[in-house]
Protein backbone atom coordinates (compact mmCIF):
# COMPACT_ATOMS: atom_id res chain seq x y z
CA UNK A 1 0.00 0.00 0.00
CA UNK A 2 2.81 2.38 0.95
CA UNK A 3 4.71 1.53 -2.22
CA UNK A 4 1.59 2.14 -4.29
CA UNK A 5 1.08 5.61 -2.76
CA UNK A 6 4.74 6.42 -3.40
CA UNK A 7 4.42 5.42 -7.04
CA UNK A 8 1.42 7.74 -7.36
CA UNK A 9 3.05 10.70 -5.64
CA UNK A 10 6.40 10.45 -7.44
CA UNK A 11 5.12 11.52 -10.89
CA UNK A 12 3.29 14.43 -9.29
CA UNK A 13 6.49 15.50 -7.53
CA UNK A 14 8.53 15.36 -10.72
CA UNK A 15 5.85 17.27 -12.62
CA UNK A 16 5.83 19.97 -9.91
CA UNK A 17 9.64 20.19 -9.94
CA UNK A 18 9.73 20.28 -13.74
CA UNK A 19 7.09 23.03 -13.85
CA UNK A 20 9.02 25.31 -11.49
CA UNK A 21 12.24 24.48 -13.31
CA UNK A 22 10.69 25.58 -16.61
CA UNK A 23 9.30 28.75 -15.01
CA UNK A 24 12.71 29.67 -13.59
CA UNK A 25 14.35 29.00 -16.96
CA UNK A 26 11.77 31.18 -18.71
CA UNK A 27 12.44 34.04 -16.29
CA UNK A 28 16.21 33.72 -16.75
CA UNK A 29 15.79 33.82 -20.52
CA UNK A 30 13.65 36.95 -20.29
CA UNK A 31 16.24 38.68 -18.11
CA UNK A 32 19.06 37.56 -20.42
CA UNK A 33 17.20 38.87 -23.47
CA UNK A 34 16.61 42.15 -21.67
CA UNK A 35 20.30 42.44 -20.75
CA UNK A 36 21.34 41.73 -24.33
CA UNK A 37 18.82 44.27 -25.59
CA UNK A 38 20.09 47.08 -23.36
CA UNK A 39 23.68 46.19 -24.16
CA UNK A 40 22.91 46.24 -27.89
CA UNK A 41 21.22 49.61 -27.53
CA UNK A 42 24.28 50.96 -25.71
CA UNK A 43 26.61 49.70 -28.45
CA UNK A 44 24.35 51.30 -31.08
CA UNK A 45 24.44 54.65 -29.26
CA UNK A 46 28.24 54.39 -29.02
CA UNK A 47 28.48 53.92 -32.80
CA UNK A 48 26.05 56.75 -33.49
CA UNK A 49 27.82 59.13 -31.08
CA UNK A 50 31.49 58.37 -31.72
CA UNK A 51 32.44 61.97 -30.93
CA UNK A 52 30.81 61.69 -27.51
CA UNK A 53 31.94 59.94 -24.34
CA UNK A 54 30.83 56.46 -23.26
CA UNK A 55 28.85 58.07 -20.46
CA UNK A 56 26.82 60.00 -23.03
CA UNK A 57 25.68 56.73 -24.62
CA UNK A 58 25.04 55.11 -21.25
CA UNK A 59 22.87 58.01 -20.15
CA UNK A 60 20.91 57.77 -23.40
CA UNK A 61 20.18 54.14 -22.48
CA UNK A 62 19.22 55.26 -18.97
CA UNK A 63 16.91 57.94 -20.37
CA UNK A 64 15.29 55.40 -22.71
CA UNK A 65 14.75 52.93 -19.87
CA UNK A 66 13.34 55.68 -17.66
CA UNK A 67 10.73 56.77 -20.19
CA UNK A 68 9.81 53.17 -21.05
CA UNK A 69 9.56 51.99 -17.45
CA UNK A 70 7.49 55.04 -16.42
CA UNK A 71 4.94 54.30 -19.14
CA UNK A 72 4.76 50.56 -18.44
CA UNK A 73 4.67 50.82 -14.64
CA UNK A 74 2.07 53.62 -14.81
CA UNK A 75 -0.14 51.43 -17.01
CA UNK A 76 0.22 48.53 -14.57
CA UNK A 77 -0.45 50.63 -11.48
CA UNK A 78 -3.24 52.87 -12.73
CA UNK A 79 -4.99 50.73 -15.37
CA UNK A 80 -4.09 47.03 -15.33
CA UNK A 81 -3.86 46.75 -11.53
CA UNK A 82 -3.88 45.71 -8.81
CA UNK A 83 -3.62 48.94 -6.83
CA UNK A 84 -0.42 48.82 -4.71
CA UNK A 85 -1.85 50.77 -1.77
CA UNK A 86 -4.63 48.25 -1.17
CA UNK A 87 -3.17 44.97 -2.52
CA UNK A 88 0.50 44.75 -1.46
CA UNK A 89 1.90 41.25 -1.56
CA UNK A 90 -0.58 40.08 -4.20
CA UNK A 91 0.46 37.47 -6.81
CA UNK A 92 2.40 38.76 -9.80
CA UNK A 93 0.54 39.31 -13.04
CA UNK A 94 2.13 38.27 -16.37
CA UNK A 95 2.60 41.92 -17.35
CA UNK A 96 4.31 42.69 -14.05
CA UNK A 97 6.69 39.78 -14.60
CA UNK A 98 7.61 41.02 -18.10
CA UNK A 99 8.26 44.56 -16.87
CA UNK A 100 10.31 43.35 -13.89
CA UNK A 101 12.44 41.14 -16.17
CA UNK A 102 12.94 44.06 -18.55
CA UNK A 103 14.02 46.32 -15.69
CA UNK A 104 16.20 43.67 -14.05
CA UNK A 105 18.20 43.32 -17.26
CA UNK A 106 18.69 47.09 -17.36
CA UNK A 107 19.86 47.34 -13.73
CA UNK A 108 22.35 44.50 -14.26
CA UNK A 109 23.71 46.33 -17.31
CA UNK A 110 23.91 49.71 -15.56
CA UNK A 111 25.45 48.30 -12.38
CA UNK A 112 28.11 46.53 -14.44
CA UNK A 113 28.79 49.73 -16.39
CA UNK A 114 29.09 51.83 -13.21
CA UNK A 115 31.48 49.33 -11.61
CA UNK A 116 33.63 49.02 -14.74
CA UNK A 117 33.95 52.77 -15.32
CA UNK A 118 33.84 53.64 -11.59
CA UNK A 119 31.47 56.49 -12.37
CA UNK A 120 29.20 56.35 -9.32
CA UNK A 121 29.58 56.43 -5.56
CA UNK A 122 28.60 53.90 -2.94
CA UNK A 123 25.05 55.26 -2.57
CA UNK A 124 24.13 54.76 -6.22
CA UNK A 125 25.70 51.29 -6.22
CA UNK A 126 23.68 50.43 -3.12
CA UNK A 127 20.52 51.68 -4.85
CA UNK A 128 21.16 49.50 -7.91
CA UNK A 129 22.02 46.47 -5.76
CA UNK A 130 18.86 46.82 -3.67
CA UNK A 131 16.80 47.27 -6.85
CA UNK A 132 18.24 44.07 -8.34
CA UNK A 133 17.68 42.08 -5.15
CA UNK A 134 14.13 43.43 -4.78
CA UNK A 135 13.16 42.51 -8.33
CA UNK A 136 14.72 39.03 -8.02
CA UNK A 137 12.87 38.53 -4.74
CA UNK A 138 9.53 39.42 -6.32
CA UNK A 139 10.17 37.14 -9.30
CA UNK A 140 11.26 34.19 -7.15
CA UNK A 141 8.36 34.55 -4.71
CA UNK A 142 5.83 35.09 -7.46
CA UNK A 143 4.27 37.88 -5.40
CA UNK A 144 4.77 41.50 -4.30
CA UNK A 145 5.29 42.55 -7.91
CA UNK A 146 2.54 45.12 -7.31
CA UNK A 147 4.49 47.21 -4.81
CA UNK A 148 7.84 46.61 -6.55
CA UNK A 149 6.27 47.98 -9.73
CA UNK A 150 5.02 51.00 -7.77
CA UNK A 151 8.52 51.59 -6.40
CA UNK A 152 9.84 51.33 -9.95
CA UNK A 153 7.40 54.01 -11.10
CA UNK A 154 8.32 56.37 -8.27
CA UNK A 155 12.05 55.79 -8.69
CA UNK A 156 12.09 56.25 -12.45
CA UNK A 157 9.73 59.23 -12.55
CA UNK A 158 12.57 61.67 -11.87
CA UNK A 159 15.18 59.77 -13.89
CA UNK A 160 14.57 61.47 -17.28
CA UNK A 161 14.89 64.86 -15.60
CA UNK A 162 18.16 63.79 -14.00
CA UNK A 163 19.54 62.77 -17.38
CA UNK A 164 18.29 66.02 -18.96
CA UNK A 165 20.25 67.97 -16.33
CA UNK A 166 23.41 66.10 -17.31
CA UNK A 167 22.85 66.59 -21.05
CA UNK A 168 22.16 70.31 -20.55
CA UNK A 169 25.36 70.64 -18.54
CA UNK A 170 27.40 68.76 -21.15
CA UNK A 171 26.08 70.92 -24.00
CA UNK A 172 26.53 74.20 -22.11
CA UNK A 173 22.82 74.96 -21.74
CA UNK A 174 22.40 74.18 -18.05
CA UNK A 175 22.68 77.79 -16.80
CA UNK A 176 19.47 78.89 -18.50
CA UNK A 177 15.74 79.08 -17.89
CA UNK A 178 15.40 75.50 -19.17
CA UNK A 179 17.97 74.31 -16.64
CA UNK A 180 16.12 76.08 -13.82
CA UNK A 181 12.80 74.47 -14.85
CA UNK A 182 14.36 71.00 -15.02
CA UNK A 183 15.94 71.47 -11.58
CA UNK A 184 12.69 72.68 -10.06
CA UNK A 185 10.67 69.79 -11.49
CA UNK A 186 13.31 67.29 -10.39
CA UNK A 187 13.38 68.52 -6.79
CA UNK A 188 9.58 68.86 -6.60
CA UNK A 189 8.88 65.39 -8.03
CA UNK A 190 11.55 63.71 -5.95
CA UNK A 191 10.24 65.30 -2.75
CA UNK A 192 6.57 64.77 -3.53
CA UNK A 193 6.67 61.29 -5.08
CA UNK A 194 9.68 59.40 -3.74
CA UNK A 195 9.48 60.88 -0.25
CA UNK A 196 5.80 61.83 0.16
CA UNK A 197 3.96 59.14 -1.80
CA UNK A 198 6.75 56.68 -0.97
CA UNK A 199 6.01 57.12 2.74
CA UNK A 200 2.33 56.28 2.15
CA UNK A 201 3.25 53.19 0.14
CA UNK A 202 5.71 52.04 2.80
CA UNK A 203 3.05 52.50 5.50
CA UNK A 204 0.54 50.39 3.53
CA UNK A 205 3.24 47.76 3.04
CA UNK A 206 4.12 47.63 6.73
CA UNK A 207 0.56 47.41 8.09
CA UNK A 208 -0.55 44.77 5.58
CA UNK A 209 -0.23 41.16 6.80
CA UNK A 210 0.23 39.78 3.27
CA UNK A 211 3.83 40.70 2.27
CA UNK A 212 6.72 38.68 3.69
CA UNK A 213 8.80 40.30 6.42
CA UNK A 214 11.92 40.44 4.24
CA UNK A 215 9.92 42.20 1.51
CA UNK A 216 8.98 44.84 4.08
CA UNK A 217 12.63 45.09 5.16
CA UNK A 218 13.60 45.68 1.53
CA UNK A 219 11.02 48.45 1.29
CA UNK A 220 12.46 50.15 4.37
CA UNK A 221 15.98 49.90 2.90
CA UNK A 222 14.90 51.44 -0.41
CA UNK A 223 13.09 54.26 1.36
CA UNK A 224 16.19 54.94 3.49
CA UNK A 225 18.27 55.20 0.30
CA UNK A 226 15.73 57.69 -1.07
CA UNK A 227 16.19 59.84 2.04
CA UNK A 228 19.97 59.77 1.57
CA UNK A 229 19.46 61.05 -1.97
CA UNK A 230 16.96 63.60 -0.65
CA UNK A 231 19.48 65.18 1.74
CA UNK A 232 21.95 65.64 -1.11
CA UNK A 233 19.25 67.10 -3.37
CA UNK A 234 18.06 69.55 -0.72
CA UNK A 235 21.63 70.72 -0.11
CA UNK A 236 22.02 71.28 -3.84
CA UNK A 237 18.69 73.15 -4.05
CA UNK A 238 19.62 75.36 -1.08
CA UNK A 239 23.03 76.26 -2.51
CA UNK A 240 21.55 77.03 -5.92
CA UNK A 241 18.77 79.16 -4.39
CA UNK A 242 21.29 81.18 -2.36
CA UNK A 243 23.48 81.64 -5.43
CA UNK A 244 20.51 82.82 -7.50
CA UNK A 245 19.46 85.21 -4.73
CA UNK A 246 22.93 86.77 -4.46
CA UNK A 247 23.11 87.13 -8.25
CA UNK A 248 19.72 88.88 -8.23
CA UNK A 249 20.82 91.22 -5.40
CA UNK A 250 24.01 92.01 -7.32
CA UNK A 251 22.09 92.90 -10.49
CA UNK A 252 19.67 95.07 -8.53
CA UNK A 253 22.58 96.88 -6.89
CA UNK A 254 24.24 97.53 -10.24
CA UNK A 255 20.99 98.85 -11.72
CA UNK A 256 20.53 101.27 -8.81
CA UNK A 257 24.09 102.53 -9.16
CA UNK A 258 23.63 103.11 -12.89
CA UNK A 259 20.40 105.01 -12.28
CA UNK A 260 22.03 107.07 -9.55
CA UNK A 261 24.97 108.00 -11.75
CA UNK A 262 22.71 108.92 -14.65
CA UNK A 263 24.08 106.31 -17.02
CA UNK A 264 20.78 104.49 -17.43
CA UNK A 265 18.20 106.38 -19.49
CA UNK A 266 14.58 105.68 -18.86
CA UNK A 267 12.43 105.92 -22.00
Amino acid sequence: MTQCCFLRVRPLFFWFWSFHHRMALALCLQVLCSLCGWLSLYISFCHLNKHRSYEWSCRLVTFTHGVLSIGLSAYIGFIDGPWPFTHPGSPNTPLQVHVLCLTLGYFIFDLGWCIYFQSEGALMLAHHTLSILGIIMALVLGESGTEVNAVLFGSELTNPLLQMRWFLRETGHYHSFTGDVVDFLFVALFTGVRIGVGACLLFCEMVSPTPKWFVKAGGVAMYAVSWCFMFSIWRFAWRKSIKKYHAWRSRRSEERQLKHNGHLKIH
